[in-house]
Formats: C-alpha cells, sequence, structure tokens
C-alpha cells in the first residue's frame, strides 16, 4: 500500500536535523521579521480564509477528475459530473457545498461501491485519505459523511467468503483512528455514575448518627466512576482481533459530527446496521404487537369516544413498515462485538430522537433498532437487549405522543370551526329575459 501512514514515523526528527545542519545565529532582526510574519498571519482573517477556500477547491477538482477517469460512463456523463462539481468548487464555501450536495454524494457512492474500490491503488481511497489529513475542519466533515458507506462496504467484505485487497479503506480507518487515539492523549473515557444507594438522585438524608457522639454530620453521596472505554493504542495495521475496535472507534469520531452530517449520510448508516444484524423474525416486532395503549382513553367522553378509541388502538400497534427498495445496502450479516454496538447505537439513539432529523430517518432508525434488538435476543447479550429495547420503547412513547398530539390539535381546530359563525349568504339574483 502506497498511502503515507507512517509518515511521523519515518520522518527525521527535529534534534536529528538540528544536529546534522549547523544552527544559525540567532539575531535581533531575525526575530522581529518571526513576530512580525506570526502576527501577520494571526491578525489577518481573510488569508486563512483564502487559503481554506483555495484547498478546499484544489480538494474538490482533485475528486472530479478521479470520478472522471474511473467512470465507465460515457463523455457525456463524466461531463456533467465535472459541471456539477465545478459549480461546487466555485462556491464561497466549497467544502460546505460538497457536503451538503445529494449529487455529489450519488456519485462518490457509486464510485466506492464498485467491486475493484478499498485497494490500495484506489485513487478514490487515497482521495479521502489525503482529504482527512488536511487541517480544514469541513474537509474532514466531508470524509466523515463517507463513513457510513465505507464502513458497511469494508466489514461486509472482510466477512465474505472472497479476500480481496482492502487496504484503501484500512488506510482511512486507521487515520480515523490515529486522530482519535491522539485526541484522547492516551487517556480512557469515564462516566460518573450517581450513587444508587440514595432514594433518587435529587436526594440525600440530610443528618446522620455517628458512632462516637450524638452530633449529627452531612451525609455525602459516593458517586463511582466507569471507564466507558479504554486507552487507545496506537495500531499500524489493522488486524482481525483489533478490527471491530477501530472501526468502533471511527464511528465514535462520526458521532461526535453527526449534527453536521446530511440526511442521506444517516440513512446509509441506518440501513447498514439493519443488515448488519440480519434478523428479521418476529421478535423485532415483539414491542409493536402489545397493547399497553388500548386502556388509554382519556377522551372518551359523553359517548362520543368510538372514534378516540380507534385512535389509540392504533397508537398502540405502531409499526415500522419496511421498504423493500429503501432496504437495499451494502452488507451482510456480521458479528456485532461491544465495541462495535456501543457507538452504533449512539448513532442509532440520535438517529431516532433528534428533533430536527427527517421522518425517513427517524423510520430507518428505528428498524435498525428492532433489528438489532432480535439479534441481541437471539445472541443472549444482556447490554444490547438493555439497550435496544430502551431506544425502543422510547421510539413507541415519542411516536405516540406525536400521533395524540396531532388528534388533539385536529379535534381543536375542527372545534373552533364548528363555533365560528358563518357569513349570510346574500340572496340570489335571478335576471329573467321578458
Amino acid at each position: 500500500m502506497d498511502f503515507r501512514l507512517n509518515h511521523a514515523i519515518n520522518s527525521p526528527s527535529s534534534s536529528s536535523s538540528s544536529s546534522s545542519t549547523p544552527n544559525p545565529p540567532i539575531t535581533t532582526t531575525t526575530i522581529a521579521a518571526v513576530t512580525t510574519t506570526a502576527s501577520a498571519a494571526d491578525s489577518d482573517p481573510m488569508q486563512s480564509w483564502w487559503e481554506s477556500v483555495s484547498r478546499a477547491r484544489s480538494r474538490i477538482h482533485a475528486l472530479s477528475s478521479i470520478l472522471s477517469d474511473s467512470s465507465p460512463n460515457s463523455s457525456d456523463s463524466s461531463s456533467s459530473s465535472s459541471f456539477s462539481f465545478s459549480s461546487l468548487a466555485d462556491s464561497d464555501r466549497p467544502a460546505l457545498s460538497l457536503l451538503s450536495s445529494p449529487s455529489a454524494y450519488s456519485l462518490v457512492s457509486s464510485a466506492l461501491s464498485s467491486t475493484l474500490s478499498g485497494s490500495g491503488s484506489d485513487p478514490l481511497c487515497q482521495w479521502l485519505y489525503d482529504t482527512y489529513l488536511s487541517s480544514d475542519p469541513h474537509l474532514r466533515l466531508v470524509v466523515l459523511s463517507f463513513l457510513p458507506l465505507l464502513s458497511a462496504l469494508y466489514l461486509s467484505r472482510v466477512h465474505s467468503s472472497e479476500s480481496p485487497s482492502l487496504a484503501g479503506f484500512e488506510a482511512v480507518l486507521l487515520a480515523l483512528y490515529a486522530s482519535e487515539t491522539k485526541s484522547r492523549n492516551g487517556k480512557p473515557l469515564l462516566i460518573s455514575i450517581p450513587d444508587l444507594s440514595q432514594p433518587s438522585l435529587y436526594h440525600a438524608p440530610r443528618r446522620t448518627a455517628t458512632n462516637n457522639s450524638n452530633s449529627a454530620s452531612p451525609v455525602q453521596s459516593r458517586p463511582s466512576v466507569g471507564v466507558l472505554s479504554q486507552p487507545l493504542e496506537p495500531q499500524i495495521a489493522v488486524k482481525s482481533t483489533k478490527r471491530a475496535c477501530i472501526v468502533g472507534v471511527a464511528l465514535d469520531c462520526y458521532y461526535k459530527q453527526i449534527s453536521q452530517m446530511p440526511s442521506w449520510s444517516k440513512l446509509e448508516f441506518c440501513r447498514s446496521v439493519a443488515v448488519w444484524a440480519g434478523q428479521d423474525c418476529s421478535c423485532r416486532r415483539e414491542f409493536d404487537k402489545d397493547d399497553e395503549f388500548e386502556n388509554c382513553t382519556p377522551f372518551s367522553e359523553n359517548g362520543n369516544g368510538n372514534e378516540i378509541e380507534g385512535i389509540v388502538e392504533e397508537m398502540g400497534k405502531v409499526e415500522i413498515v419496511r421498504n423493500e427498495e429503501n432496504l437495499e445496502s451494502k452488507g451482510t450479516r456480521i458479528p456485532l462485538p461491544w465495541e462495535l454496538l456501543q457507538p452504533a447505537l449512539k448513532i442509532l439513539g440520535h438517529c431516532l430522537l433528534a428533533p430536527l432529523n427527517s421522518q425517513d430517518v427517524k423510520d430507518a432508525a428505528a428498524m435498525a433498532v428492532r433489528s438489532l434488538y432480535a439479534r441481541a435476543t437471539h445472541d443472549l447479550v444482556p447490554q444490547a437487549i438493555l439497550a435496544t429495547r430502551s431506544l425502543i420503547q422510547l421510539d413507541r412513547r415519542t411516536r405516540a405522543a406525536a400521533k395524540l398530539e396531532a388528534k388533539t390539535e385536529a379535534k381543536a381546530n375542527a372545534s373552533s370551526n364548528s363555533n365560528t359563525p358563518s357569513k349570510a349568504k346574500k340572496p340570489e339574483i335571478l335576471l329573467v329575459s321578458k
């Protein structure tokens, strides 16, 4: 693989270079020149903005040339794709324009999904790798938006019968893993767990008797600390024992920026997770067939509750309709260890409950969570069962509350329209000819 994964390790250190070449004498003029250059760079935001725009435009033009060279279609299709990328590069914010373009995402996804993609000589993987190593945060968002598709393709091909070269996919995943390892600085991710011996999270006894005297002293809560993720070790290759951890850390990077990800990227992830689970049995509809809402008839008053009871029964039987076209994703049933399942559940929780997500994203996330619940039930994984069951219950309650609110609003609008006096109609005047 010709990707520069070890450029920092193989490059000579600053100490060796300083020992080989003599240091120039430091004078007052040199210090003044360096200070002036640094202050000019810091005080000129227009220059830094233009450098960012130029860098993004060069990366977009490079991507356009890669897609036009690898496209098997006619020259007309390649020229139309290059025209669209040129329009994105000419915008004021090229990287954000590329991120929010569904046409660009579709073109890159088609190239990534080809049978020859993912190898060490794949120019598109080389572009993703170099783009993520750039210092532009918006360009990094563009690379992260393709992570659901890249991880789905990589995991499905790794666990398939064939064993193609996937060094290109692994280079991109290792770049994400290395950046997260550097940001954590060898420290684990900790979470504070409240003291469960107290009656509630917001209550603690004020006084307690001591053994030595009758004086009272306040009781202090003792929160415990749980390890959410162990310290990360640097990796220079994707080993089979570390594959789930590396992909899971890359998904953590995606989750940190998920609020800026486009909806089509979230949809791709939800569909991929549903395929990874690979369970399409009656267990995934267990919570959608109960009748916990059947006895909830708050509006059945004055003998007019038949219609409301029907609505409540429908809310109790909320079921995500499976769309066969939306289920077409690149992937296959794969092992789901906790290192991979934990970040996937965090992403699905955002897709399921974030208020700004589209309804398509919420439906796809609901279907993926139910598939994971069925998979965890068959595999007997307590952590996964508890997490997926909680997400399903939250989803059902959110949908039920939304339906009740819509029904209440419709009923209020109907009552207001009935109470509004209507204007008297003017008498019709008929013209009769004599």
